[in-house]
Order: C-alpha cells, then structure tokens, then sequence
C-alpha cells in the first residue's frame, strides 16, 4: 500500500485539481484542454514576455481584431481590449456559451 500511495503525487486522495483563474477577457472558467490557450499582452514580436491563460475563442479573436503593432502600442492591458466596440461587442456574445466553446469557422478579418 505504502507503493502506492508514493504514486499518487503530493496532492491528498479526493483534494481538488488547482484552481485556474477565469479568463481575463471574457471572465468565463477556463477548463483545461483544446479550448484553452496562453496570450502573450505584448506579442513576443514586440518584446513581451508574460503569458496569460485565454480562452481560444477569445485569444482568436484578439489576433483578427488586431495586428500585433496595435496589440503593443494600444491595446496592452486588459481594460483596453475590453473597452474596444468590437471585442466588447464579442464579450456580450461569447458570455452566454459554455467555457469548452470553441467556433472554428472565425478567420481573421484582415491579413497583416
């Protein structure tokens, strides 16, 4: 028995997985998986570094809503994206869909 309880990991028998915070554009749960993804405020192409857990379906819209200049320059805090017409607009709808929501018919509105 002492075996396999060394398996288990350090978590208790029965202790719930850790927490994911909600999503930061949408608020939505996070569940863990495909419909999941990690955003970078400030693209990596413009020298950011710090990722933040998204839903697909909004990381997907942030990128054929914007270019990666205008993420840097305009839209690098999470106020401001919710504060532009058209991801607020998105927000509104994408709230009332189930977290594992994911609608893979969106493209990009413009090429960069």
């Amino acid at each position: 028995m002492v075996a396999r309880r060394s398996l288990r990991g350090s978590q208790p028998f029965g202790s719930p997985e850790p927490a994911i915070a909600p999503c930061p554009l949408c608020g939505r749960r996070i569940v863990p998986g495909a419909s999941a993804d990690e955003h970078h405020l400030v693209p990596r192409s413009e020298g950011g570094r710090d990722k933040t857990l998204v839903h697909r379906i909004c990381h997907r819209k942030i990128h054929a809503t914007f270019s990666e200049k205008e993420l840097a320059r305009d839209y690098a805090t999470w106020e401001a994206l919710r504060a532009h017409p058209e991801i607020a607009a998105f927000v509104d709808w994408v709230r009332k869909k189930p977290p594992e929501f994911y609608d893979g018919s969106a493209r990009p509105n413009r090429r960069r």
